[in-house]
């Protein structure tokens, strides 16, 4: 049985990714990862505001005038927030290279067009495989039109992938207007692989303290439908290779994710509650799967009931849309 995936030029010995998260912070986890199966491994990710933080030395900056722009320094994170500055980040890429032979792919996470692109080119001689950019940016100027915002990103990636000759994954947020669209123009600028989707991470409010508070809200399976549904779509429209994350908790959700058209998928909050060694579980109960339903490889399945191979191509759009809510009974 072969299971093999290709994702951004690299040829994977499964489609399962641990995507960036704590898992990932330290190298003896990510052996444990690589042991229990992992096909390649994402690196929790660098922050465009810690790679402005050492070039402009905020931390000395914001400390020597505290007492008259006290406000100001709640915009940023304490250095301590950070586990590694940028240069002990490409430390590690290397130090992960040396200790492990699944793919390295490092994570920038940014928002603006800046000098955080240049890191990409630090990244690629620090030995990473493949950068995933992920672009987390939520506008609330409402004076910015959309098609400013979508330029600025396409922009973002061309500057980077101007930088780099490895491959760029582009993690993505599903809050377009035109999905198909941008997943296009983000196909002309390049983009080896689009990572569908990023989750934002919303505050709460602290009824007793009267604070926002910050938290993780681990991605439930419900979460899946989303993802797939894009996939489904962009399978066979873009060229760049197509990442599902997000609600991807067991063999059944990864076997759908690769069915509608995914390279690979990516594994974070079922990894957070199980441990690394969950995935070993994920990948037997994969291959009983596919001996049951004789399936010989995973790329005999893969796009099999995308929207280009699915017998009711409509089964993506409103039809199913409508035949759903008609379905539902509520309780008399």
């Amino acid at each position: 049985m072969d299971l093999t995936a290709d994702y951004l030029g690299m040829t994977l010995k499964n489609p399962l990714v641990p995507s960036a998260s704590p898992l990932s912070e330290k190298i003896a986890t990510i052996r444990h990862l690589e042991d229990s199966g992992a096909g390649a491994i994402v690196l929790h990710s660098l922050f465009e505001e810690q790679i402005r933080m050492e070039n402009l030395e905020l931390n000395h900056h914001l400390s020597s005038h505290k007492d008259v722009f006290s406000e100001a320094q709640s915009f940023f994170p304490e250095p301590t927030q950070f586990h590694l500055d940028p240069e002990g980040y490409l430390e590690y890429i290397q130090n992960v290279k040396k200790a492990v032979s699944i793919p390295v792919i490092a994570s920038l996470n940014g928002a603006t067009l800046g000098g955080w692109t240049d890191t990409a080119e630090l990244m690629q001689q620090a030995g990473a495989d493949a950068i995933e950019l992920n672009i987390y940016k939520i506008t609330t100027n409402p004076d910015q039109p959309a098609a400013e915002i979508e330029a600025e990103y396409v922009k973002i990636l061309k500057s980077v992938k101007s930088k780099i000759k490895i491959p760029v994954a582009l993690k993505l947020s599903p809050y377009f207007t035109n999905m198909a669209n941008m997943a296009q123009r983000f196909d002309d600028a390049g983009a080896n692989a689009l990572v569908l989707f990023n989750r934002f991470y919303q505050p709460d409010i602290d009824l007793e303290t009267l604070d926002m508070r910050s938290d993780i809200l681990f991605s439930a399976p419900q979460a899946l439908r989303l993802p797939l549904t894009w996939v489904g779509i962009l399978f066979g429209k873009v060229r760049a290779d197509l990442a599902a994350t997000s609600g991807i908790h067991r063999a059944e959700d990864v076997l759908k994710m690769l069915m509608v058209g995914a390279n690979v998928t990516m594994l974070c909050s079922v990894l957070l509650r199980r441990g690394p060694a969950y995935l070993k579980v994920i990948l037997e109960d994969m291959k009983q799967w596919m001996e049951e339903h004789e399936y010989e490889s995973v790329q005999q399945m893969r796009g099999s009931m995308s929207q280009m191979n699915c017998d009711n191509p409509s089964a993506y759009e409103r039809a199913q849309y409508i035949k759903s809510l008609q379905s539902f009974k509520p309780q008399q």
